[in-house]
């Protein structure tokens, strides 16, 4: 099997807050892949808030977080277990992050011995 990161954009920080329904649909989702055992990491959520982020340039140039320079911001990632990226797809595609207009990278992920 492969592992493929899935890593969530939102669009508007006010979603990255979400209401109890939504948090229970994103609950439901991630039992889901677990129940199939096609969960490799449960991942975690990345705070978009200031002092939370920063981003290190060449010539030791430091800026607060990616924020004033992306359009969307990564809220957070979990790792899959599958054959294919198209499986890893077909798993992100059930996600309710689509609701509020947020999107998915799927990323293999390379394993290192």
């Amino acid at each position: 099997m492969k592992e493929f990161a899935l890593i969530f954009r939102l669009k508007d920080i006010a979603d990255f807050k979400p209401s109890p329904e939504q948090m229970q649909e994103r609950m439901n989702w991630l039992g889901s892949i677990a129940a199939q055992n096609k969960l490799a990491d449960k991942g975690n959520t990345l705070l978009p808030i200031l002092g939370s982020a920063k981003t290190v340039k060449p010539d030791n140039v430091v800026t607060d977080g990616p924020y004033t320079e992306i359009k969307e911001f990564i809220s957070g990632y979990i790792v899959v277990k599958v054959e294919t990226i198209d499986e890893a797809v077909e798993i992100a595609k059930e996600n309710p992050i689509f609701k509020i207009g947020g999107s998915i990278e799927v990323r293999e992920v390379l394993k290192r011995d």
